[in-house]
């Protein structure tokens, strides 16, 4: 890819969504709701520990056209991968794996905190990238809360779907994630970064001029595999965890630079921490730079560069949830000309966020190809994000 191809429109998908689900089940879908995938623009690793983030939607979304059932059967099935069938009652934690764990999450979820569930027929189709850590999970979890709530007559807040959506991932797919995911795909807004504190969740919508600034958000989708990344993700929360039951605080939010110093003696923590407390200042920085860009001059936005470098050198060095691909995007692409560059998402794999002056994207992408080239690995797939809208129904 150049990084100049765009995601398919959302008119043209919804209509071959409904399209494709007349075909496969016989009528049309009573509606379709779509739900972005997310990139993180700096925050990484804040969100469970109480913390700040500036995250956005993006282009990429999963859309699922759904009818709802007389009985309690779920006929579910992906334009990606397969189909599957299962009752209502097999919706549960334990009871469903792969893609269908994320939709049978949602349903688990809503009926949990009351909602009277039907059987239902679900198409899903989403051009999230799997593994790249877009949120492609999230994606589908929102798309299918929202529509859930509006069929099933179960009214809920943005919020308290994303935190329903958030339990169908950690319970039923049984991935230990913080809220970040799931908040930014039910709330985002075009045009707009969203500042999220975590421990308030307040979120406010920052307006962020990419285009007007001169310059792009390159996603570079490493392919790389993820291996142990769970496991790995669920031990760095128990080590930030344990770093602030030893500072004797609710949580690293509450921490500051210098009050790490009483973890010299557990070096381990002491790094996780270090990360943690210092992210939360570039998110500050960070949303700093964007209103003064919004307050009219965009050009501030070239500063970013520097905070996303630092933010990768955190996650590699105290956080340690970098791998070689990751690294190699991040360092190729700063060596190409890219303001800055780092890590997005859980780590272990997944993608590299590349903040570019717009003549430089192409030559950027280059680079990293053939760097990629050069060690044999797979290529990367390469995009230009801009800041889209949240979770919605299609007309």
């Amino acid at each position: 890819m150049t990084g100049r191809e765009p995601a398919e429109s959302l008119p043209y998908r919804n209509e071959r969504l409904r399209q494709a689900f007349h075909a496969e089940f016989g009528s049309a879908p009573e509606g379709v709701w779509a739900a972005p995938g997310r990139v993180n623009l700096i925050g990484e690793h804040t969100d469970y520990n109480d913390g700040l983030a500036l995250p956005m939607g993006i282009a990429q979304s999963a859309l699922v056209a759904v009818r709802r059932r007389a009985d309690s059967k779920l006929r579910l099935v992906s334009l990606q991968a397969d189909r599957r069938e299962l009752e209502l009652a097999q919706a549960a934690p334990g009871s469903v794996s792969g893609w269908a764990a994320y939709v049978a999450g949602a349903a688990w979820a809503i009926i949990a905190d009351g909602a009277r569930g039907t059987g239902l027929d679900l198409l899903l189709d989403s051009d999230v990238p799997m593994g790249a850590g877009l949120s492609s999970s999230a994606a589908v979890e929102c798309a299918s809360l929202l529509a859930l709530s509006e069929l099933w007559g179960h009214a809920r807040s943005r919020v308290e779907l994303a935190r329903l959506a958030q339990r169908a991932e950690v319970e039923v797919a049984g991935v230990p994630c913080g809220l970040m995911d799931q908040l930014t795909s039910m709330c985002a807004r075009a045009d707009h970064a969203l500042s999220v504190d975590f421990r308030s969740l307040a979120i406010e919508p920052v307006p962020l001029p990419i285009a007007a600034a001169g310059l792009a958000l390159l996603v570079i989708d490493t392919r790389a595999p993820h291996e142990l990344a769970e496991g790995a993700y669920a031990e760095r929360r128990r080590h930030c965890h344990d770093a602030a039951r030893a500072l004797g605080l609710p949580s690293l939010r509450d921490a500051s630079l210098p009050a790490l110093a009483r973890l010299d003696d557990r070096p381990l923590e002491q790094r996780r921490a270090r990360h943690v407390v210092s992210e939360n200042q570039r998110v500050e920085q960070s949303l700093g730079i964007l209103r003064a860009a919004a307050a009219g001059a965009p050009q501030r936005l070239a500063a970013l560069g520097p905070l996303l470098s630092a933010s990768h050198a955190s996650l590699r060095d105290d956080f340690e949830v970098t791998v070689p691909h990751l690294d190699v995007a991040a360092d190729t692409a700063a060596r190409a000309g890219a303001l800055g560059a780092r890590m997005v998402g859980g780590g272990f794999g997944g993608s590299v966020l590349a903040l570019v002056a717009e003549d430089r994207r192409d030559a950027v992408t280059r680079a990293v190809g053939a760097a990629y080239a050069a060690r044999g690995w797979e290529p990367p797939r390469c995009f230009s994000a801009l800041p889209g809208p949240g979770a919605a129904r299609l007309a």
